[in-house]
């Protein structure tokens, strides 16, 4: 699982119809004390995120695939949690 912060949506007029339904949002990792780490990416909403929250992305192919969709869909990374705290 990755830490990440929401940076913004992602607006589409022509999609894969297996993203049809679903929130695409791009998300920047985020190191233990809350720094930038690496490049942002994308990853669909499972629940219900918004811009500048901290969030859990599950980023691994299969994983996403069975929260989103069917084992054929084109998903790379879903986000899990909205994180409230963070205790290190």
């Amino acid at each position: 699982m990755i830490l990440a912060r929401v940076k913004g949506n992602v607006v589409s007029t022509v999609k894969h119809e297996s993203h049809i339904g679903h929130k695409l949002l791009i998300v920047q990792p985020l190191d233990e004390n809350g720094k930038d780490k690496g490049d942002s990416f994308l990853a669909h909403d499972h629940v219900q995120a918004g811009s500048g929250d901290v969030v859990l992305v599950q980023r691994e192919g299969n994983t996403a695939r069975q929260l989103l969709g069917t084992s054929d869909d084109p998903f790379h990374a879903v986000i899990v949690a909205i994180v409230d705290k963070l205790n290190i």
